[in-house]
């Protein structure tokens, strides 16, 4: 009996061990477990980024995540916390910033969201629009889609009426995604001026002598050009306005060297404000036939705001101001002093 006692105090205190092994063996398990799901992941490289396929199920994005050297952890710990956090089935797909300090948990619940890196690219207020095709090219995230197209069938794709794209993208930054096109970025820019078009024209001052948004587009333009600085915008705008309205010629360099195209060196000649071309606002009367430029919100507001008064001339001083005058002795005696004496 006492030898069958001492046998079944051993296989009870055997036991007791086996559990507390187990207890123990669950608590590092456990404690390990929480450890890798709150310690940030090796990230070699500031600018290091993950780009998971569409399609890419749970264990093959685990698998890019080791094979990419992001993690050394074990699958299992990885399929506990998908579990965990209820992802395993809704992770997405897309290009994803490994930052400092990220942990597992917080990278899945930013794949969970679908918080995609956002690239950038920024629309120059006054580009032409075939500047705006050169910088779109030499972006090599973008996927080029739209590189051999002419610009009408451009324009026509993008629903542009008539076919001339010119002026019809808004300056502004755009965010974009890994996958989306060249196309994509001129969609949403033509998208944001035909909103804005839509917003401004109906609150524009009722002396404006503009038929149209188009037109609105097109002064706005000039005005994009003629003037960098913010305050003068709306004073520019008066004078074309006024000029409109009393039928005088705009007479603006710009829309001549817009006319000019490639021929433009630098400078212009007095051969070239005597040569007629479409966009020659020396030799033609009103506005010229499309916009010289992509007016930013700036100018659109001008256009259509501008400033009353009665000056019908403007020169440049040569500090990126202008002298406004109101008759052409007062305009004459402004360009003797801030161009010829210069000169």
């Amino acid at each position: 009996a006492l030898a069958a006692t001492t046998k079944g105090g051993a296989i009870l205190r055997f036991l007791v061990v086996l559990v507390l092994l187990a207890i123990g063996a669950a608590a590092y398990l456990w404690f390990d477990y929480r450890t890798f799901t709150e310690t940030p992941l090796t990230i070699a490289e500031p600018d290091q980024t993950i780009d998971i396929a569409r399609g890419a199920n749970y264990r093959a994005i685990v698998d890019q995540l080791r094979t990419a050297g992001v993690t050394h952890a074990s699958p299992w710990y990885w399929r506990a916390l998908g579990r965990e956090l209820a992802v395993e089935g809704r992770l997405h797909a897309g290009e994803y910033a490994l930052t400092q300090g990220l942990t597992p948990s917080a990278l899945l619940a930013k794949m969970a969201a679908g918080d995609v890196l956002q690239h950038h690219f920024t629309i120059v207020d006054g580009w032409t629009f075939r500047q705006l095709r050169v910088a779109l090219a030499g972006d090599p995230g973008l996927a080029p889609t739209v590189q051999g197209m002419s610009d009408e069938d451009l324009a026509k794709k993008l629903g542009i009426e008539d076919g001339r794209p010119e002026g019809w993208f808004l300056p502004e930054t755009y965010s974009w995604v890994k996958g989306d096109s060249d196309l994509d970025v001129l969609k949403n820019a033509h998208a944001a001026m035909q909103k804005a078009l839509d917003r401004l024209w109906p609150e524009r001052a009722p002396e404006v002598p503009l038929a149209s948004p188009y037109q609105a587009l097109i002064l706005a333009s000039i005005v994009e050009k003629e003037t960098g600085r913010p305050e003068e915008r709306p004073l520019i705008a008066g004078v074309f306005a006024r000029r409109l309205k009393f039928g005088m010629r705009l007479q603006t360099d710009p829309t001549v060297i817009y006319g000019m195209g490639d021929s433009y060196a630098g400078n212009i000649r007095r051969t070239d404000l005597e040569a007629d071309t479409p966009y020659n606002t020396y030799t033609r009367d009103g506005l010229p036939p499309t916009p010289i430029a992509l007016p930013g919100l700036p100018a659109l507001e001008a256009a259509l705001h501008p400033t009353p008064g009665d000056a019908l001339y403007f020169v440049a001083r040569g500090d990126g101001s202008h002298e406004f005058s109101a008759t052409l002795d007062e305009h004459n005696r402004a360009v003797q002093k801030y161009q010829l004496h210069r000169k």
